[in-house]
Formats: structure tokens, C-alpha cells, sequence
């Protein structure tokens, strides 16, 4: 397989995207579809399931024909970091506000790079949540506060 697989980064992504999204695709088989004028459950997470796929069949043949690197070592100091961001960022949401979870998430795996700066990820959290803040609470009325019970507001 080596000798064809001329980007093995480009094949390994393909792969995972593919995985992934056929088993979105799985796991929504038995919700509602809907239309696109009246949405059932499964609409959007199909969507993206098959679009998810359908970049991973791209990045699946570009690895068969156009060269690039090997793969480096696992960088499991990064993974660990950004997969305790996500937890951490669950864990808060409810309790500590929507904002101080954002913040947690955004410093916490913003620190999973060789590039970290603590004032361009403090920028990056404030607009990240004001941003996140206007949209889903304000905009779209998702149920969850600015500022949680945690702190008695």
C-alpha cells in the first residue's frame, strides 16, 4: 500500500473523515428526516454526515496522487489537551455560565499548541464569547446563561 498512498497524511484524514461521518450517518438511521422546508432531527446531522464523507473520499484519492510528508509522531500532549477542553467545557457550561466555559475551552486547548500566547488567547476567548454570547443566547435563545448558578446570578 505504500507505494500508492503518496500522502499518507491526506489518506490517514481521509479515513477518519469517512469513519466518522458514515457513523453520524449510522447512528441518525432511525430519526425523522423531514424536508428541507420542515426539518425532522436527522436532517442537519445528515447533512454534515454525508459532507463530512465526501471530503474524506476527496482527501482519500488526493492522497493517491499528490505527494506530501510523512506522518510525524503522535502529538498526544495536544489531543489530551483539546479532549480535556471539550470535558472541561461540558462540565462548566451549565454550572459556571457559558461564558466561563468558553474561556476554560479556549485557553485550555489553545495551550495544546507550540504557539501559545497568553494575550492573543485572551483576545481570542473575549471574542470568541461575545461572539458565541450574541448568537446562540441572544440570537438563536439556546437555554443556558451567561453567567451561571455557580456564581449566584
Amino acid at each position: 500500500m505504500e507505494r500508492f498512498v503518496r500522502n499518507p497524511k491526506e489518506f490517514w484524514v481521509g479515513i477518519i473523515y469517512i469513519a466518522i461521518g458514515s457513523a453520524a450517518l449510522y447512528l441518525g438511521r432511525e430519526l425523522e428526516m423531514g424536508r428541507a422546508g420542515e426539518m425532522g432531527p436527522a436532517y442537519f446531522p445528515t447533512i454534515l454526515s454525508v459532507l463530512l464523507v465526501g471530503v474524506g473520499v476527496v482527501s482519500l484519492l488526493r492522497s493517491f496522487l499528490r505527494a506530501g510528508a510523512p506522518i510525524d509522531r503522535l502529538a498526544i500532549r495536544g489531543m489530551v489537551l483539546v479532549i480535556l477542553s471539550i470535558v472541561l467545557f461540558g462540565v462548566l457550561a451549565r454550572g459556571a455560565g457559558l461564558a466561563v466555559a468558553l474561556v476554560a475551552l479556549v485557553f485550555v486547548s489553545s495551550r495544546a499548541s507550540v504557539k501559545f500566547r497568553w494575550k492573543s488567547t485572551a483576545l481570542m476567548a473575549v471574542g470568541i464569547t461575545v461572539f458565541c454570547v450574541l448568537v446562540f443566547l441572544k440570537g438563536l435563545g439556546i437555554p443556558l446563561p451567561v453567567f451561571g448558578p455557580w456564581f449566584g446570578l
